[in-house]
């Protein structure tokens, strides 16, 4: 007849065992095996970077692989310019570098050494808004608000295209001044997300503010 003490204690060897082995698998293979821990992860690389944001001169000491968006968001605590998808392809960190419009995920800071950048905040005040800003509270272009830094300052830099005469995809004569057209602007905002579905609205502002539309 088996002892229960007997039992019990073979009972409690197979648990601490067990226990034993799960631990030892969970271990990095070299701790496991006496090695020495792995050397601490290095420091990151730093860089001075020196450009004008909203017309004053910013200098940083950033991680070279900081984004020109989280240095506005994180460093310089200018969040009017949003982080959406963060692969470039919302349009939502949309930000205007020595005059044309980037996607600020996209881009490293450390790449605009000297470079004139314009956010949102730089466009306007809410005492003296933008004639973009305005148009869009009276056309509902905004609705929910995230999108609507980009789109306006996408939309700034579109309009500056048009009048300087650059041609875009839908340009009928690429040696002609582009017209002002619903097709013409859609085509320049497309980079741009609006996932309330103000793209009429947006365009009724763009428009106005043109001059194609009162």
């Amino acid at each position: 007849m088996t002892d229960s003490t007997d039992i019990n204690q073979t009972r409690r060897d197979l648990l601490i065992g067990g226990a034993l082995s799960a631990t030892a698998a969970a271990l990095p293979l070299g701790c496991a095996q006496g090695a020495e821990p792995a050397a601490a992860t290095p420091p990151p690389v730093t860089a001075k970077v020196a450009l004008r944001v909203n017309g004053q001169r910013r200098e940083l000491e950033l991680d070279t692989r900081t984004t020109l968006l989280d240095m506005l968001r994180e460093h310089l605590h200018l969040t009017g310019t949003k982080k959406g998808c963060d692969q470039g392809q919302c349009g939502a960190c949309t930000v205007i570098v020595d005059g044309r419009r980037i996607n600020s995920c996209l881009s490293l800071a450390v790449m605009h050494e000297g470079a004139e950048v314009t956010t949102i905040e730089g466009l306007g005040t809410p005492d003296k808004l933008h004639p973009l800003q305005a148009a869009f509270v009276k056309h509902d272009g905004y609705q929910c608000g995230y999108c609507t830094p980009g789109q306006i300052c996408s939309a700034v830099a579109a309009l500056d295209e048009i009048r300087r005469g650059v041609p875009s995809h839908v340009s009928a004569d690429l040696n002609a001044q582009p017209l002002l057209s619903p097709a013409e602007l859609r085509e320049r905002m497309s980079g741009n997300i609006c996932r309330c579905g103000a793209y009429s609205n947006i365009i009724d502002a763009i428009s106005e503010v043109a001059g194609g539309k009162t």
